[in-house]
């Protein structure tokens, strides 16, 4: 079925098996030093195990001075080559290539972590920088170009198979290419042909000292959606230009930090829609070209190669959620792919707190090796699991694994929990994926789920359970306001996705969170005249930015009415009554009001359940209500635990 995906291909005398790459992401697993970890070797090798037959690290930084977050890998230096020949050494054990990302970080510096004002072509500021860049003086863009050079022959001699420069995302590369951020009136500002000369004297600089069997890619912005940046007609003369410079393969992502939602595609966006930036720049270059972001599944991603839109596919958030997606799709294990959902919460939003990535769906990412290894248990038990949500599921799923006999009670009759009602606004449909994932996995390990049985502390020790896992989830709650109890338009978010209720036509959400947000989405889509009301000055404010940004356009689109701090006062029989923040009371018409105002723990039974003097564990939101990662992760080691 996948006869591109998995024809081999020769870039520079190196063979990649396959067509499947691991793209740059950055991970917080390297320490302050920019040296490699065990951790982040393990992380990379069980890629290269999952069948990959490209590996791109991380941005590797050139210079001491041109990190942008605390952690960043680096070979500015002779003693990082050590650490990373350990990479490259246990990523080929496994047939795998793997190039080095090599980047600066230019206007986007933190002067916090830097100590000193970033450099840049320009005086112009990161639109998430408090420091005014300083420009690069014509001698230090030169000392720039041989920097990376010799981070590149640091490279090879730790035994990389070629690196990929990083000029996309308004990194320091782009910096010079872009109109919108090179001011510059040197020999490397101006036209386009001076824009290139900063990569092409790179590249020109590492094919010297790295030979001709060394790879050299090219990452690059096609468009950059901001106004007065590049656009797909100049990154296709820019491709041209690089690939006559010697550039080997090109990685056509898009836009930079002023246009940062496109950079990491979310569930807004379509599958595979950089694809079509891809064939635009293949259809200029005689060299390889890749196609990135939003490709999860094994058809699209063959269907992408069969069209000509591209010769490589990159998975980036993908390989993080099945590092063995490759293997899996291969042996046609399709049912067994666990596939992305675009959701950026545990491996982009935690970047900005300076956190290692995590995935929602993935609870073993960051812990590959010995540690993710799941042994058989000593003794076998029965293990209950009460409740069917993605925090439950997983429980059952690790016990099974070890050996443990595990049945699922769940009181309605499906599973999911509220991740199912989640899956149903625009753009969230992915979610029920996982929810099949997780069940086809029950099955085939042997876990029993019985619907419709709801159990309470009169049947706890009919159970006959050795360990009880309550997973019995969190349940939607009301804000103490006047009439919302008592009235019969009232009803919960989740009711409404889920089809329990029949929406009215003059629908007011009160709760602007990413749920309160997201319903509203839905019922616009329904034809329906939708009004947010939000105390805090911000809807969605928990959403990551390439969620929360289509999501606001997508709102306003629809004509949905967003007011932002403002305070319900009371729900009367057919209107909502509010206040401004600068005071002034509205009253707005209502046949429907959706409540959006948060989650409490829902856990009954585990007083009942200590009492009868059975072990125990409480996990997801029956502890406190969170998002999926959370409950995902818990879930997952307890049942490991056992």
């Amino acid at each position: 079925m996948f006869d591109h995906l998995f024809s081999p291909l020769t870039i520079r005398g190196k063979t990649l098996k396959n067509r499947l790459v691991v793209p740059a992401m950055l991970t917080y697993y390297c320490d302050t030093n920019g040296n490699a970890t065990e951790k982040y070797i393990r992380y990379h090798e069980e890629k290269a195990k999952g069948g990959f037959g490209l590996l791109i690290t991380e941005d590797y930084s050139v210079d001491e001075k041109g990190i942008s977050f605390a952690t960043v890998p680096g070979l500015w230096c002779d003693e990082q080559i050590e650490s990373h020949s350990k990479l490259t050494e246990r990523v080929h054990q496994h047939g795998a290539l793997i190039l080095v990302q090599l980047f600066h970080s230019g206007m986007q510096g933190d002067e916090s972590i830097l100590h000193q004002a970033p450099k840049a072509p320009s005086a112009i500021m990161s639109p998430f920088g408090d420091a005014l860049p300083v420009p690069f003086t014509t001698a230090e863009v030169r000392e720039m170009v041989t920097k990376f050079g010799d981070a590149a022959f640091r490279a090879k001699k730790a035994g990389f198979d070629g690196v990929e420069l990083h000029g996309a995302h308004g990194y320091l590369i782009d910096q010079f290419l872009s109109p919108f951020m090179n001011k510059r009136l040197d020999e490397y500002g101006g036209n386009l042909w001076n824009r290139t000369r900063f990569p092409r004297e790179i590249i020109q600089d590492i094919r010297k000292k790295c030979g001709e069997d060394f790879i050299i890619d090219m990452r690059i912005s096609a468009d950059e959606f901001v106004e007065g940046g590049l656009n797909v007609e100049d990154a296709k003369a820019i491709s041209r230009i690089l690939e006559e410079a010697g550039a080997d393969m090109f990685d056509v992502s898009l836009a930079n930090y002023s246009s940062l939602e496109f950079c990491m595609a979310s569930n807004h966006m379509g599958h595979a829609w950089f694809s079509d930036y891809a064939k635009a720049i293949k259809e200029v270059v005689k060299v390889p070209v890749m196609a990135v972001n939003r490709i999860n599944d094994p058809f699209i991603a063959e269907g992408v190669l069969a069209d000509g839109k591209a010769d490589l596919i990159a998975m980036g958030r993908q390989s993080l959620c099945d590092p063995h997606f490759p293997n899996k799709a291969k042996e046609g294990r399709i049912e067994d792919i666990r596939t992305c959902l675009g959701c950026n919460v545990g491996c982009v939003n935690v970047l900005w707190t300076a956190s290692p990535i995590r995935c929602v769906l993935n609870p073993e990412l960051g812990h590959e090796g010995a540690e993710s290894e799941i042994v058989p248990a000593e003794t076998k038990k029965n293990v209950a699991v009460i409740g069917a949500g993605p925090a439950g599921l997983y429980a059952a799923i690790a016990a099974a694994k070890r050996g443990h006999k595990v049945t699922v009670y769940e009181a309605s009759d499906h599973a999911g929990g509220s991740f199912f009602a989640a899956s149903f606004p625009p753009c969230k449909g992915e979610i029920t994926q996982f929810i099949v994932w997780q069940l086809t996995q029950c099955e085939k390990l042997g876990v029993e789920i019985k619907y419709n049985t709801k159990v309470d502390e009169n049947c706890i020790k009919d159970l006959g359970a050795d360990h009880i896992i309550l997973a019995t989830g969190a349940k939607p709650s009301a804000a103490p306001i006047k009439g919302l109890a008592e009235s019969k338009m009232a009803h919960f978010a989740a009711d409404v996705l889920e089809g329990k209720v029949i929406p009215g036509n003059q629908c007011v959400v009160i709760g602007g969170g990413e749920v309160g947000a997201e319903t509203a989405h839905f019922l616009a889509l329904e034809l329906k005249q939708v009004t947010v009301l939000e105390m805090l000055p911000d809807i969605a404010r928990e959403a990551a930015v390439a969620v929360k940004v289509p999501l606001a356009k997508e709102l306003k689109a629809r004509d949905v009415r967003v007011l932002t701090s403002v305070t319900v006062k009371e729900v009367k029989e057919s209107s909502v009554v509010f206040d401004h923040p600068d005071g002034h009371t509205e009253e707005i018409p209502a046949d429907m009001i959706v409540i959006a105002t948060g989650y409490k723990s829902e856990n009954t039974l585990e007083e009942p359940v200590k009492a009868a003097g059975i072990p125990y564990t409480v996990v997801g939101d029956a502890v406190k209500a969170r998002n999926a990662l959370e409950a995902n992760t818990e879930g997952y080691y307890a049942g490991r635990a056992i």
